[in-house]
């Protein structure tokens, strides 16, 4: 194809000429980092199809249920297929688990009983965690059932308080949580080593302490995940990494067959388990997201890369930045003003297929303790596998930036979040 065709293309769906100059660039300097993003997808994408293989995945799993969801087929042998992609013993995966909050409020709900003690070894969990845990006082926390919580901050550097965690573990911890991927902070994501390493020294101090990951963003980002590193539990949603896009709700539990068998008697309840919940027409959906995760995955990096190295190059803080590993599907970058928040998520919109002509504005979402900012033109909504920005409107005014079901969007939708802030007069140069 002759570069002056694409570039015609760009400039129809208003793209300048600098603009897709200065991302050409970084683009080409890019090669041999995307390269190598492709390869742990090849691996993860063989890692998916050994698995739906060895649980002998048919097309009548296929099948909808309706009522009670007795003998869904395909409802459990996709939990089979889940439980092998993550060397798990069990998993939960379910339509009727609503999103990632969800899911990690019904593994802590399921697994914890009054007196027992939640302990936080990465900081300050996700935002909408505080109400589940009851840090900010709701219906329905923890907290209300009796179930106390402490936390040991990350260290300055970004790495685990060893020192802090053993000083912080009473008679009373039953469950230490880690959080991946850095939600609104602009800590580093956590390695599936290092939260190797933390779950390993958790266990030198009790066996019995069960170690919950918040896999959120992280799915098939590398080659292994947590629970190749000893962790109980594994949480995730599956409008994220997962559901490759096509899942269009759910969540899922990866872990230990008492930990799930948990999480099922809470799900719907005791003595039901996992024998009910019917599958509602989804299987479909939930197997071929599964099968198109390791790629898709791959294009939401490649745009996290090109974000990073696009902003750093600009004088912008990014966490990570340009050159470290990866971890997780999120770019933070720090704008230091609501100004650059809020027109680097109009451009995300605008460079949307769904949505493309509205205008997102900031407003106070529930969960949230500040106005929040969501830039998502998505085939499923709240799909953050999907391109989308969000950040709340406070400071030090950071947007965090994830998705793209192909890199091409990807790239689209971060040169037009660039043309956006050229055009108001925050980034005043390339």
């Amino acid at each position: 194809m002759a570069m002056d065709i694409l570039e015609n293309s760009y400039r129809r769906l208003g793209i300048s000429e600098a603009v897709l100059d200065f991302g050409q660039k970084i683009e080409e300097e890019l090669k041999t980092r995307f390269w190598e993003i492709d390869a742990v997808a090849e691996y993860n994408q063989l890692k998916v199809i050994g698995a739906m293989q060895e649980c002998r995945v048919g097309a009548e799993c296929f099948n909808s249920s309706s009522g009670y969801g007795y003998n869904d087929l395909g409802r459990d042998k996709l939990e089979e297929v889940y439980a092998a992609v993550f060397h798990t013993e069990a998993a939960l995966v379910r339509p009727q688990i609503t999103c990632g909050t969800h899911a990690l409020a019904l593994a802590l709900m399921s697994n914890l009983r009054p007196g027992d003690e939640l302990l936080s070894i990465s900081g300050k969990p996700y935002d909408t965690l505080e109400e589940v845990i009851g840090i900010r006082p709701s219906k329905g926390s923890l907290a209300e059932y009796g179930i106390t919580y402490r936390q040991v901050d990350l260290r300055g550097d970004g790495n685990f308080d060893f020192e802090e965690i053993r000083r912080a573990v009473t008679p009373k911890t039953k469950l230490v949580a880690i959080q991946r991927s850095k939600g609104y902070q602009t800590r580093p994501t956590l390695s599936v080593e290092r939260i190797g390493k933390a779950v390993a020294f958790v266990k030198s101090i009790r066996k019995d302490i069960l170690c919950m990951v918040d896999n959120c963003y992280g799915e098939f980002v590398e080659i292994k995940e947590p629970s190749d590193m000893g962790a109980d539990m594994v949480v995730g949603s599956l409008i994220k990494n997962p559901g490759g896009g096509l899942a269009p709700i759910g969540g899922y539990i990866a872990g230990t067959e008492e930990c799930i068998e948990n999480a099922a008697y809470r799900l719907t309840s005791p003595g039901l388990g996992r024998e009910v919940g019917a599958s509602l027409g989804v299987m479909q959906s939930f197997y071929q997201g599964l099968f198109l995760a390791p790629t898709v995955v791959a294009g939401a990096l490649k745009g996290a890369v090109f974000a990073a190295n696009i902003y750093e190059r600009l004088g912008f803080e990014v966490v990570p930045n340009g050159s470290e590993s990866r971890h997780d599907i999120i770019q933070a970058v720090t704008f230091g003003s609501p100004e650059g928040v809020v027109e680097f998520c109009k451009g995300i919109q605008a460079a949307a297929p769904v949505d493309s002509y509205v205008t997102p504005e900031p407003w106070a979402m529930p969960g949230y303790d500040s106005d929040v900012i969501m830039a998502a033109g998505a085939f499923v909504q709240g799909s953050s596998i999907e391109l989308s920005a969000d950040g709340p409107i406070k400071p030090p005014y950071a947007v965090y930036f994830q998705g793209g079901l192909t890199w091409y969007h990807a790239k689209l939708g971060i040169l037009k979040s660039l043309q956006n802030l050229l055009d108001a007069g925050v980034v005043k140069e390339l």
